[in-house]
Protein backbone atom coordinates (compact mmCIF):
# COMPACT_ATOMS: atom_id res chain seq x y z
CA UNK A 1 0.00 0.00 0.00
CA UNK A 2 1.68 3.05 -1.23
CA UNK A 3 2.48 5.77 1.35
CA UNK A 4 -0.10 8.24 -0.68
CA UNK A 5 -3.23 5.97 -0.31
CA UNK A 6 -1.91 5.61 3.79
CA UNK A 7 -2.23 8.75 4.73
CA UNK A 8 -5.76 8.93 2.70
CA UNK A 9 -6.60 5.87 4.92
CA UNK A 10 -5.47 8.43 8.22
CA UNK A 11 -7.08 11.37 6.40
CA UNK A 12 -10.63 9.15 6.36
CA UNK A 13 -10.25 7.95 10.16
CA UNK A 14 -10.10 11.52 11.09
CA UNK A 15 -13.00 12.88 8.91
CA UNK A 16 -15.03 9.59 10.67
CA UNK A 17 -13.85 10.65 13.97
CA UNK A 18 -14.51 14.20 13.52
CA UNK A 19 -18.08 13.37 12.26
CA UNK A 20 -18.90 12.47 15.90
CA UNK A 21 -18.59 15.96 16.60
CA UNK A 22 -20.62 17.15 13.99
CA UNK A 23 -23.57 15.34 15.50
CA UNK A 24 -23.11 17.05 18.55
CA UNK A 25 -23.93 20.24 17.23
CA UNK A 26 -26.66 19.39 14.54
CA UNK A 27 -28.89 17.66 18.13
CA UNK A 28 -27.90 21.10 19.62
CA UNK A 29 -30.77 22.46 17.31
CA UNK A 30 -32.76 19.27 15.96
CA UNK A 31 -33.99 16.22 18.03
CA UNK A 32 -32.32 13.13 17.50
CA UNK A 33 -34.74 10.95 15.04
CA UNK A 34 -35.74 14.27 13.10
CA UNK A 35 -31.74 15.06 12.91
CA UNK A 36 -30.68 11.50 11.59
CA UNK A 37 -34.06 11.59 9.26
CA UNK A 38 -32.66 15.22 7.82
CA UNK A 39 -28.82 13.56 7.74
CA UNK A 40 -30.23 10.85 5.44
CA UNK A 41 -32.87 13.06 3.39
CA UNK A 42 -30.16 15.61 1.84
CA UNK A 43 -28.02 12.70 0.19
CA UNK A 44 -31.25 10.57 -0.70
CA UNK A 45 -32.56 13.28 -3.26
CA UNK A 46 -29.24 13.82 -5.29
CA UNK A 47 -28.57 9.87 -5.10
CA UNK A 48 -32.43 9.35 -6.86
CA UNK A 49 -31.50 11.68 -9.36
CA UNK A 50 -27.79 11.19 -9.67
CA UNK A 51 -26.92 7.66 -9.32
CA UNK A 52 -27.81 5.00 -11.34
CA UNK A 53 -29.44 1.97 -9.29
CA UNK A 54 -26.73 -0.53 -7.86
CA UNK A 55 -27.98 -3.73 -9.59
CA UNK A 56 -28.37 -6.04 -6.44
CA UNK A 57 -31.65 -7.52 -4.82
CA UNK A 58 -34.11 -5.18 -3.59
CA UNK A 59 -34.24 -7.48 -0.13
CA UNK A 60 -30.42 -6.86 0.61
CA UNK A 61 -30.47 -2.70 -0.72
CA UNK A 62 -33.43 -2.62 2.37
CA UNK A 63 -31.94 -4.76 4.77
CA UNK A 64 -28.81 -1.84 4.49
CA UNK A 65 -30.46 0.99 5.04
CA UNK A 66 -32.23 -0.25 8.18
CA UNK A 67 -29.49 -1.90 9.99
CA UNK A 68 -26.94 1.08 8.83
CA UNK A 69 -29.33 3.88 8.23
CA UNK A 70 -32.32 3.27 10.69
CA UNK A 71 -31.03 1.25 13.43
CA UNK A 72 -27.46 2.22 13.91
CA UNK A 73 -28.63 6.11 13.37
CA UNK A 74 -31.57 6.27 15.47
CA UNK A 75 -29.57 4.54 18.19
CA UNK A 76 -26.32 6.41 18.35
CA UNK A 77 -28.98 9.74 17.91
CA UNK A 78 -30.79 8.94 21.03
CA UNK A 79 -27.92 7.80 22.58
CA UNK A 80 -26.24 11.00 22.49
CA UNK A 81 -29.04 13.07 22.87
CA UNK A 82 -29.79 12.14 26.12
CA UNK A 83 -26.13 11.79 27.67
CA UNK A 84 -24.08 9.24 25.81
CA UNK A 85 -20.24 11.68 25.85
CA UNK A 86 -19.55 12.02 22.38
CA UNK A 87 -15.67 10.85 22.57
CA UNK A 88 -17.36 7.73 23.97
CA UNK A 89 -19.40 7.44 21.34
CA UNK A 90 -16.89 6.63 18.57
CA UNK A 91 -15.39 3.94 20.78
CA UNK A 92 -18.15 1.78 21.88
CA UNK A 93 -19.98 2.34 18.04
CA UNK A 94 -16.65 0.45 17.16
CA UNK A 95 -18.82 -2.61 18.95
CA UNK A 96 -20.02 -3.32 15.50
CA UNK A 97 -16.61 -5.14 14.34
CA UNK A 98 -17.20 -8.07 16.84
CA UNK A 99 -20.72 -7.61 16.25
CA UNK A 100 -20.48 -8.54 12.43
CA UNK A 101 -18.20 -11.41 13.07
CA UNK A 102 -20.12 -13.36 15.63
CA UNK A 103 -23.37 -12.42 13.30
CA UNK A 104 -21.91 -13.97 10.05
CA UNK A 105 -21.19 -16.82 11.82
CA UNK A 106 -24.58 -17.24 13.61
CA UNK A 107 -26.85 -16.02 10.63
CA UNK A 108 -24.20 -16.75 7.45
CA UNK A 109 -22.58 -19.72 8.64
CA UNK A 110 -19.28 -18.07 8.18
CA UNK A 111 -15.98 -19.79 9.39
CA UNK A 112 -14.97 -18.39 12.94
CA UNK A 113 -11.46 -17.92 13.14
CA UNK A 114 -9.35 -18.48 15.91
CA UNK A 115 -8.04 -14.84 15.57
CA UNK A 116 -11.26 -13.50 15.50
CA UNK A 117 -12.49 -15.50 17.79
CA UNK A 118 -9.83 -13.97 20.12
CA UNK A 119 -10.34 -10.69 19.15
CA UNK A 120 -14.39 -10.83 20.17
CA UNK A 121 -12.87 -12.35 23.66
CA UNK A 122 -10.44 -9.36 24.02
CA UNK A 123 -13.08 -6.37 22.92
CA UNK A 124 -15.83 -7.72 25.05
CA UNK A 125 -14.63 -7.69 28.31
CA UNK A 126 -13.54 -3.79 27.34
CA UNK A 127 -16.65 -2.91 26.37
CA UNK A 128 -18.01 -4.24 29.79
CA UNK A 129 -15.47 -2.19 31.71
CA UNK A 130 -16.71 0.97 29.35
CA UNK A 131 -20.24 0.15 30.12
CA UNK A 132 -19.42 -0.61 34.36
CA UNK A 133 -18.19 2.98 34.37
CA UNK A 134 -21.33 4.42 32.60
CA UNK A 135 -23.13 2.75 35.53
CA UNK A 136 -21.94 5.54 38.03
CA UNK A 137 -21.83 8.25 35.55
CA UNK A 138 -24.82 11.04 35.79
CA UNK A 139 -26.20 9.98 32.43
CA UNK A 140 -26.74 6.42 33.89
CA UNK A 141 -26.35 3.10 31.77
CA UNK A 142 -29.23 3.72 29.26
CA UNK A 143 -27.01 6.07 26.76
CA UNK A 144 -24.47 3.25 26.47
CA UNK A 145 -26.53 0.09 25.94
CA UNK A 146 -28.49 2.24 22.90
CA UNK A 147 -24.96 2.69 21.75
CA UNK A 148 -23.96 -1.03 21.83
CA UNK A 149 -27.58 -1.25 19.92
CA UNK A 150 -25.98 1.32 17.02
CA UNK A 151 -23.37 -1.04 16.92
CA UNK A 152 -25.64 -4.12 16.38
CA UNK A 153 -27.69 -2.22 13.99
CA UNK A 154 -24.47 -1.21 12.18
CA UNK A 155 -23.18 -4.97 12.26
CA UNK A 156 -27.13 -6.06 10.94
CA UNK A 157 -25.97 -3.62 7.59
CA UNK A 158 -22.70 -5.13 7.04
CA UNK A 159 -24.14 -8.27 6.46
CA UNK A 160 -26.77 -6.97 4.49
CA UNK A 161 -23.98 -5.19 2.38
CA UNK A 162 -22.10 -8.37 2.17
CA UNK A 163 -25.22 -10.26 0.94
CA UNK A 164 -25.75 -7.83 -1.29
CA UNK A 165 -22.33 -8.39 -3.21
CA UNK A 166 -22.78 -4.77 -5.12
CA UNK A 167 -19.87 -4.54 -8.04
CA UNK A 168 -20.06 -0.86 -7.66
CA UNK A 169 -20.09 -0.79 -3.62
CA UNK A 170 -20.25 3.66 -3.32
CA UNK A 171 -23.16 3.21 -5.95
CA UNK A 172 -24.81 0.56 -3.11
CA UNK A 173 -24.07 3.41 -0.40
CA UNK A 174 -25.44 6.20 -1.79
CA UNK A 175 -28.67 4.01 -2.72
CA UNK A 176 -28.98 3.25 0.88
CA UNK A 177 -29.48 6.70 1.83
CA UNK A 178 -32.71 5.86 0.38
CA UNK A 179 -34.05 3.56 2.57
CA UNK A 180 -33.83 5.60 5.76
CA UNK A 181 -35.55 9.23 5.48
CA UNK A 182 -39.59 7.79 5.48
CA UNK A 183 -38.82 5.29 8.51
CA UNK A 184 -37.03 7.99 10.92
CA UNK A 185 -39.75 10.80 9.72
CA UNK A 186 -42.32 8.49 10.85
CA UNK A 187 -40.69 7.61 14.12
CA UNK A 188 -40.01 11.68 14.43
CA UNK A 189 -43.56 11.72 14.27
CA UNK A 190 -44.58 9.33 16.79
CA UNK A 191 -42.20 10.01 19.03
CA UNK A 192 -41.02 13.87 19.25
CA UNK A 193 -44.14 15.10 17.83
CA UNK A 194 -45.00 17.44 15.21
CA UNK A 195 -44.80 20.56 18.28
CA UNK A 196 -40.98 19.63 18.85
CA UNK A 197 -40.28 18.97 15.18
CA UNK A 198 -42.11 22.50 14.71
CA UNK A 199 -40.06 24.27 17.26
CA UNK A 200 -36.67 22.81 15.97
CA UNK A 201 -37.28 23.81 12.08
CA UNK A 202 -38.18 27.62 13.74
CA UNK A 203 -34.86 27.82 15.85
CA UNK A 204 -33.14 26.50 12.84
CA UNK A 205 -33.73 29.95 10.84
CA UNK A 206 -31.93 31.91 14.05
CA UNK A 207 -28.05 32.20 13.88
CA UNK A 208 -27.79 30.00 16.54
CA UNK A 209 -28.77 26.86 14.69
CA UNK A 210 -25.58 27.56 11.89
CA UNK A 211 -23.36 25.25 13.85
CA UNK A 212 -26.40 22.52 13.43
CA UNK A 213 -26.81 22.94 9.93
CA UNK A 214 -22.80 22.81 9.27
CA UNK A 215 -22.56 19.52 11.62
CA UNK A 216 -25.58 18.36 8.99
CA UNK A 217 -23.35 19.37 6.02
CA UNK A 218 -20.26 18.00 7.52
CA UNK A 219 -21.86 14.45 8.10
CA UNK A 220 -23.54 14.42 4.62
CA UNK A 221 -20.48 15.71 2.42
CA UNK A 222 -17.82 15.20 4.35
CA UNK A 223 -17.76 12.14 5.98
CA UNK A 224 -20.50 10.02 4.01
CA UNK A 225 -19.56 11.37 0.37
CA UNK A 226 -16.09 12.37 0.56
CA UNK A 227 -15.28 9.83 3.29
CA UNK A 228 -16.56 6.86 2.34
CA UNK A 229 -15.87 7.60 -1.06
CA UNK A 230 -12.00 7.87 -0.83
CA UNK A 231 -12.56 4.32 1.73
CA UNK A 232 -14.48 2.44 -0.91
CA UNK A 233 -11.70 3.25 -3.23
CA UNK A 234 -9.54 2.13 -1.66
CA UNK A 235 -11.08 -0.92 -0.50
CA UNK A 236 -11.05 -1.59 -4.39
CA UNK A 237 -7.66 -1.27 -4.67
CA UNK A 238 -6.15 -3.33 -1.57
CA UNK A 239 -7.05 -6.44 0.65
CA UNK A 240 -9.57 -5.25 3.07
CA UNK A 241 -7.40 -6.41 5.92
CA UNK A 242 -4.41 -3.90 4.83
CA UNK A 243 -7.14 -1.11 4.45
CA UNK A 244 -9.66 -2.04 7.56
CA UNK A 245 -6.96 -1.23 10.89
CA UNK A 246 -7.52 1.88 9.72
CA UNK A 247 -10.56 2.73 10.85
CA UNK A 248 -9.47 1.93 14.39
CA UNK A 249 -8.28 5.25 14.32
CA UNK A 250 -12.33 6.58 14.63
CA UNK A 251 -12.28 6.60 18.12
CA UNK A 252 -9.02 7.64 18.84
CA UNK A 253 -10.10 11.10 16.62
CA UNK A 254 -13.30 11.25 18.36
CA UNK A 255 -11.95 11.04 21.82
CA UNK A 256 -9.17 13.57 21.08
CA UNK A 257 -11.52 15.86 19.80
CA UNK A 258 -14.11 15.63 22.23
CA UNK A 259 -11.52 16.51 24.54
CA UNK A 260 -10.06 19.40 22.96
CA UNK A 261 -13.29 20.91 21.99
CA UNK A 262 -15.80 19.77 24.24
CA UNK A 263 -13.68 19.22 27.25
CA UNK A 264 -15.07 15.28 27.63
CA UNK A 265 -12.19 13.77 29.44
CA UNK A 266 -13.00 10.00 30.05
CA UNK A 267 -11.75 7.93 33.10
CA UNK A 268 -9.27 5.65 33.20
CA UNK A 269 -10.83 2.39 33.12
CA UNK A 270 -12.89 4.01 30.66
CA UNK A 271 -9.66 4.84 28.66
CA UNK A 272 -8.67 0.67 29.44
CA UNK A 273 -11.59 -0.82 28.64
CA UNK A 274 -11.23 1.38 24.75
CA UNK A 275 -7.49 0.05 24.85
CA UNK A 276 -8.92 -3.37 24.91
CA UNK A 277 -11.89 -2.54 22.31
CA UNK A 278 -9.34 -1.14 20.13
CA UNK A 279 -6.91 -3.77 20.23
CA UNK A 280 -9.73 -6.39 19.92
CA UNK A 281 -11.03 -4.77 16.96
CA UNK A 282 -7.60 -4.62 15.46
CA UNK A 283 -6.27 -8.40 16.10
CA UNK A 284 -9.67 -10.15 14.80
CA UNK A 285 -9.27 -7.47 11.66
CA UNK A 286 -5.50 -8.75 10.65
CA UNK A 287 -5.37 -11.28 8.25
CA UNK A 288 -2.59 -13.51 8.01
CA UNK A 289 -0.81 -13.80 4.96
CA UNK A 290 -1.90 -17.41 3.27
CA UNK A 291 0.83 -19.39 1.91
CA UNK A 292 1.09 -19.83 -1.33
CA UNK A 293 0.71 -23.25 -2.93
CA UNK A 294 3.79 -24.63 -4.43
CA UNK A 295 3.74 -24.64 -8.38
CA UNK A 296 3.05 -28.25 -9.43
CA UNK A 297 5.61 -29.50 -11.64
CA UNK A 298 5.53 -29.09 -15.48
CA UNK A 299 4.48 -32.45 -17.41
CA UNK A 300 7.45 -34.41 -18.80
CA UNK A 301 7.54 -33.48 -22.85
CA UNK A 302 6.09 -36.07 -24.93
CA UNK A 303 8.03 -36.97 -28.09
CA UNK A 304 6.20 -35.81 -31.25
CA UNK A 305 5.76 -38.74 -33.50
CA UNK A 306 6.93 -38.65 -36.86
Amino acid sequence: MPIRHRLLAVLVAVLWGANFIAIHASLAIFPPFLCSALRFLLLAIPTVLLVPRPQVPTRWLVGYGIGFGVLQFAFLYLAMDIGMPTGLASLVLQSSAPFTVVLGAVLLGERLSGRAATGVGVAAPGMAVVGSQRLSAEAGLLPFVLTLLAGLGWAFGNLAARRAAAPKPLHLTMWMTVVPPLPLLALSLAVEGPERIGVAFSDSLTAAAIPAWLGLAYTTIIATVIGSGIWTRLMSRHPSGTVAPFSMLVPVTGLALAWATLGEVPAPLELAGGVLVVGGVLWASRHRPTALPEPEPLPEPVAHRV
